[in-house]
């Protein structure tokens, strides 16, 4: 893991793992936990993690963007990606298979 984290896309993919399993549990057991259990705090909690784990996946983006000079298509379906459930999964299957392919910038 600490290989992964040495380059931008190794970063860029981590934080986007830990952005769509932080999403899941807000959507999956923190909402379902205020709704149906009464028990608000789980949301509070997540959400906060949730949060600063979406900032830090938006500016790896950006960071993308910048260094390897990545198309605004690409950057928009990153952003969407991180407000659908699975998004950010499905974008880093898209991102390794571009990389073994060698297509990636």
């Amino acid at each position: 893991m600490k290989k992964m984290l040495e380059s931008p896309m190794g970063r860029l993919r981590f934080i986007g793992m830990a952005e769509g399993l932080s999403l899941l549990v807000l959507l999956g057991i923190a909402m379902p936990l205020k709704y149906l259990a009464d028990q608000p705090e789980a949301v509070k909690y997540v959400g906060w993690v949730h949060g600063l784990l979406f900032v830090a996946f938006v500016i790896a983006v950006l960071m993308m963007y910048r260094e390897r000079d990545w198309p605004l298509k690409k950057v928009a379906l990153a952003f969407i990606a991180a407000f659908l459930p699975f998004g950010t999964f499905v974008f880093d299957a898209q991102l390794r298979k571009e990389e073994r392919n060698g297509r990636l910038k």
